[in-house]
């Protein structure tokens, strides 16, 4: 089906272009759209006991590799199918998307996922650093070296990601250890703001993405390790200079 002049592009169920297709998270080439012109493929079965986080999670890794892609329009009944599950638990974790800004409601066909801007990013990098840089810089007066060297291991584990090429598990790990830095301060709100605003900044661009190709995701990764030794030496300096750098690069 081609698209339509004045309309945001929706794939046609059963013809989405390769480039499109959703890999990771086994959302077939079907599941855009409301119409099938074949048979869907056999469903990947879900567990029931936590149906909604599990398609939530599988959602957001498809975003974050950007493969859901922004602007395109997806259906709740057409991705419950693929999953083995209602439209119901689909359509629940698009709300809570929505809600994180990652796609908006179009009635009657689905939810489309929202196009980024370089502005928007570097808002949103710009308010990360409002909030994070004087907690680290606080933290690093008061928590002992022995603490800091506790959080290598999420250091290290965002090199891991990083070396596989892995987007979305370096989301993942980028955002746990982010927490475990700010969850020191004691502040569970500010926890819960900062985890929500590093969410949003690493939604996909409409062209390009924000994470950067595996030898950025190396060097961001880099980044950790080198916070955690000034941390560790409470190098205020250095701590200030590599959180700066690290939320300039996350709008790039």
């Amino acid at each position: 089906m081609e698209q339509q002049q004045g309309r945001p592009r929706e794939a046609a169920y059963g013809h989405v272009p390769a480039a499109t297709q959703v890999p990771s998270v086994r959302v077939p080439e079907q599941a855009r759209g409301e119409h099938t012109h074949s048979e869907p493929p056999a469903p990947r079965l879900v567990q029931r006991h936590s149906v909604r986080g599990q398609i939530l999670d599988a959602l957001r890794a498809a975003l974050v590799s950007g493969e859901l892609v922004p602007g395109e329009v997806y259906s709740g009944p057409a991705l419950g199918a693929r999953f083995g599950v209602s439209a119901t638990p689909v359509r629940e974790a698009m709300q809570q998307l929505a809600q994180e800004g990652a796609v908006e409601v179009v009635p009657n066909r689905g939810f489309r996922v929202t196009v980024r801007t370089s502005l928007e990013l570097a808002e949103l990098a710009e308010v990360r650093s409002l909030i994070e840089v004087p907690v680290m810089l606080r933290l690093a007066r008061t928590i002992p070296a022995a603490r800091w060297c506790e959080l290598r291991p999420l250091a290290e584990a965002t090199t891991a990601a990083a070396a596989t090429g892995n987007r979305a598990a370096y989301a993942e790990s980028d955002r746990a250890f982010h927490r475990a830095i700010l969850s020191l301060s004691g502040n569970r709100q500010l926890v819960t703001v900062a985890d929500d605003l590093h969410r949003r900044s690493q939604w996909p661009l409409l062209t390009g993405d924000p994470l950067g190709r595996r030898a950025d995701l190396l060097a961001d990764a880099a980044e950790h390790l080198a916070l955690l030794d000034a941390l560790a030496a409470q190098d205020l300096t250095v701590v200030q200079s590599l959180v700066g750098e690290h939320f300039a690069g996350a709008d790039r």
